[in-house]
This record gives structure tokens, sequence and C-alpha cells, in this order.
């Protein structure tokens, strides 16, 4: 089943989107810059690590923002399944928004680099493909005491959904390389309307819609949830989404991992 409204041509979504809201893409969806901690804490071995990650959206409607990796200790924990999400996930799971992400990174020595892709990343089935890839490939800088990896990416066409990998190995040795899926997560703190009022403002032109209505960049108190991480249940089609177009299944994403330095 195809959504009438989906039917467009390059031409249309440049339209859409325009200077402003490449702007905003570039803005609301990961403009923000996250500081690399400095090395070194006298806790061992501090030598300089380099990985090449590489992020690769596997759903055929549900464009992310710009991905964020981040290299840290044991003890940083993003997410959990079955806990509240944290002010940083439920920032990018609404909005998009990563400052909350850059303020963690700046307040604590247990995160020990990131990453933030310049664009979003757009499946080859939507016009705004055209535009902007569905893969994109990361430097991100670390230690030996970060030896641990996250990922979190918003679903743009949802409420709060976002992609998530929590608390996954680096590999040890220069040149060995890993490959993790990444599921599908609700942050529990919004409504799943699906509805386009209620989406971030990208959605739309990365989509190729115009439904009038301009969506929303900011959280909604009237559809706050006080829930808990989970894994999403998708698009059922309650709102302006027709599933068949703009569902998944898990995994959303592919995140491969190799040690270059």
């Amino acid at each position: 089943m195809t959504d009438p409204n989906y039917t467009t041509t390059r031409r249309t979504v440049l339209g859409l989107t325009g200077a402003g809201a490449l702007t905003a893409l570039a803005g609301c969806l990961g403009g923000v810059t996250v500081p690399t901690q400095a090395y070194g804490n006298g806790n061992g071995d501090q030598s300089a690590r380099t990985y090449r990650v590489t992020v690769a959206n596997l759903t055929t409607g549900q464009p992310f923002t710009p991905p964020a990796v981040v290299a840290h200790r044991a003890s940083v924990e993003l997410f959990a399944v079955g806990d509240p999400a944290s002010e940083a996930i439920k920032e990018v799971a609404e909005n998009g928004n990563l400052a909350p992400l850059a303020e963690l990174a700046e307040s604590t020595t247990d995160v020990r680099g990131v990453a933030v892709a310049e664009t979003p990343l757009v499946p080859t089935e939507l016009p705004a493909s055209e535009m902007f890839p569905y893969t994109t490939t990361l430097e991100l800088k670390t230690d030996s005491s970060g030896a641990y990896l996250s990922f979190v990416s918003m679903l743009i066409g949802t409420n709060d959904g976002f992609a998530g990998l929590d608390t996954v190995p680096l590999p040890e040795r220069v040149n060995e390389s890993r490959s993790y899926f990444a599921a599908s997560y609700d942050a529990g703190t919004e409504m799943n309307t699906e509805m386009y009022g209620d989406m971030v403002p990208p959605a739309q032109a990365l989509y190729g819609i115009d439904s009038g209505t301009e969506g929303t960049g900011t959280s909604n108190p009237d559809l706050a949830e006080d829930g808990v991480v989970t894994p999403h249940g998708g698009i059922v089609g309650d709102g302006d989404l027709d599933p068949d177009v703009y569902g998944w299944e898990d995994p959303v994403a592919l995140v491969q991992v190799e040690r270059t330095a």
C-alpha cells in the first residue's frame, strides 16, 4: 500500500526543504558540538585509540537524525530497557536535540570520546535520499579506558522513538572490527500520536510531504508520559502515518566499528 501523498519528485523535495529547512536539519538535527574528553587521568594505560564507525539506516521509511556515537567507560549507561529515559535520551528521542548529550559529555570524564554525523540518514526509498545518504562513517577518538561504545539516533517520523546501542565492547586490536545491529526503542516520554503536527519539522521535508502543519521541535507537556524505555511497537496507523510506508522491522541500524590506530 502506498501513501497517496508519497509520490514526489526531487524538485518537490527541494521546494519543501529550501534553505531554511536545510538549516533546520543542520541545527535542529545535530548541529551541536559535542566535545571529546581529554585523554589521561592517571588510571593506567591511557594511549590514544582511533576507530572508524559506520552507521547504516536499515529501514525503508524512517529517516534518522545525524547519529551520535560515544566511547565511554563501563560506568556510563545512556539508556536501559525498563528504566526511565535520561534527559539526554528524552531530548534526542523527542526533538533530535543533542545539547543534553553534549552537557553529559562535558560533565563526566567517564565519557572518553564523541562523534556526531553532519546529516540525517535517509532510506533510499524516500525522495530526500537524493540529498542525504543512508549511511555515514565517523572517526571516533578515545583511549584504553573508553572501551565501550553507545549509539543513539532519533527515528524522525515518531514522537519519541530512537535507534540505539548501549555499552557494547569496542575492538581491542588495531584492524580488528566488530558489527552490531541496533534495535528501535520508545523513550516512554511522549504519547505516540503519529501525527505530523507532533513531529520535528524536518520530518515532512524528508518525507517529501507538505501536510499543512509545521510540526514542533519542542516537547509538548500535553503529550508527556511518565514511562520507561521499551522496545518500540512501530507505526500502527493511528495518526497520519501509513505503516506500510513508514513502518519498520528490527534491527533498524547496522553499526560497524574498526580500530584503525
